[in-house]
């Protein structure tokens, strides 16, 4: 019993090391929501741009090196870490760690109980190691303009293909139809 209490003691104790504002702040999960609502229309913006432009092939280089490259930007002007992951992720750097894996899993299940997926979000306070960090992710659904590259590799050209796979040999991030949840945007910041 003696063990019991101390146990709970020390988690009690855990509990509230964190800020107070922070534990009960909701301005953390409005910044990170207006922050997360930001950068995927500019994004699809561009890539429209592009398809009309050069095709599919040529709007591959966005998701490769300029969506990196404004979540970059993103995070050094907010202070959040800023980026994109998927469980089907076409680029190894989009890989999900576990608490992002568990949300998207979660996400996946809302989805198939019926809840829409532009509507799935989590925002939670944690402690990685021993810095208590917000995180933060929304769901992203397959837009029709996203077929182009993550729709039915039935669909794609041949040149295309071919450059997809010199890309990205173990790409996972094909086979979707519209409003399917594509990955997801995510954002933390250590308190």
């Amino acid at each position: 019993m003696q063990k019991m209490v101390v146990c709970l003691s020390v988690l009690a104790a855990a509990a509230t090391a964190l800020p107070v504002a922070a534990q009960q702040d909701p301005e953390l999960l409005t910044q990170a929501r207006s922050i997360a609502s930001e950068i995927p229309p500019k994004l699809l913006a561009v890539l429209q741009e592009e398809i009309t432009k050069g095709g599919p092939e040529e709007a591959m280089a966005v998701c490769r090196e300029k969506a990196p490259q404004m979540a970059k930007a993103a995070s050094e002007k907010t202070g959040w870490n800023i980026r994109r992951v998927s469980l089907k992720n076409r680029n190894p750097n989009a890989t999900p760690d576990a608490w992002e894996k568990a949300a998207l899993e979660e996400f996946e299940q809302r989805q198939a109980a019926g809840q829409a997926p532009s509507t799935l979000e989590k925002g939670e306070l944690i402690t990685e190691g021993t810095v208590p960090t917000y995180r933060y992710i929304k769901a992203l659904p397959t837009q029709t303009l996203c077929l182009s590259c993550h729709g039915s590799p039935d669909n794609f050209s041949p040149s295309f293909k071919a450059k997809l796979h010199a890309l990205y040999p173990h790409d996972k991030a094909t086979g979707y139809a519209p409003g399917q949840i594509r990955g997801a945007i995510t954002l933390k910041r250590a308190l």
